[in-house]
């Protein structure tokens, strides 16, 4: 049985929001927990919520707090919560910044509606969630503080196939569609993801592009 993601949407443009509450209605797997139009409402109110989000889609350009400086106090008040980031920006800088403060993932608005609930779920499952050309952008660029690359010497060897879903992950593919690609199970690619991360010594998807880049695993 496949879980029920309950979702916080932090987004100013109402008919967005409306467009996003429609699609988790369709998606068994995604159920909206709250909305906000704004990142001072959205931190005062999931303050006083008892029962906090498994994720929440967060907007960058919203009115007063933006929400690359709301992103430290989320992270504060709903620890286990996972951050997408969904924006119209694709500047360089918006993306390292949200990821180095803590996002869990990067977005376009211009991704369909379909691709944005299969990343919610991938990302509560603790997979990869970054659009295409973001996640190209990071194989060159991120360095995350949190996760130094360790010494070569001290890097478990990677399979063929691990190598080959590194690889999909760093292309910005989600779990169910590597495993479509690769033609083998969702729970199989899971179990090389989890042996990717651990023979790395990373903690998520863009920690184990960032090293593997970085250790020339990857181009």
């Amino acid at each position: 049985m496949s879980k029920n993601y309950q979702v916080t949407v932090i987004e100013d443009n109402h008919a967005y929001r409306e467009v996003l509450q429609l699609a988790f209605e369709r998606d068994a797997s995604v159920k909206l927990h709250s909305e906000f139009g704004t990142a001072e409402i959205a931190l005062r109110e999931l303050g006083k919520a008892e029962a906090k989000p498994d994720l929440i889609l967060l907007d960058l350009n919203l009115p007063g707090m933006s929400g690359l400086d709301a992103l430290p106090g989320l992270l504060e008040l709903c620890p286990q919560t996972k951050i997408l980031i969904l924006s119209q920006s694709d500047a360089q800088q918006d993306i390292l910044r949200a990821i180095s403060r803590g996002a869990h993932g990067y977005l376009l608005k211009s991704a369909s509606i379909k691709r944005i609930t299969e990343h919610i779920a991938s990302t509560c499952a603790g997979g990869a969630s970054l659009d295409p050309g973001v996640a190209r952008y990071l194989v060159e660029r991120l360095r995350i503080k949190e996760t130094p690359a360790p010494e070569p010497q001290d890097v478990q060897e990677l399979s063929k196939r691990e190598y080959e879903i590194l690889q999909l992950l760093a292309d910005g593919m989600v779990k169910k569609e590597i495993a479509d690609q690769l033609s083998i199970s969702y729970a199989t690619v899971d179990t090389h993801i989890r042996h990717i991360y651990h023979k790395l010594d990373a903690h998520n998807a863009p920690g184990a592009v960032s090293i593997a880049h970085r250790l020339g695993l990857i181009d």
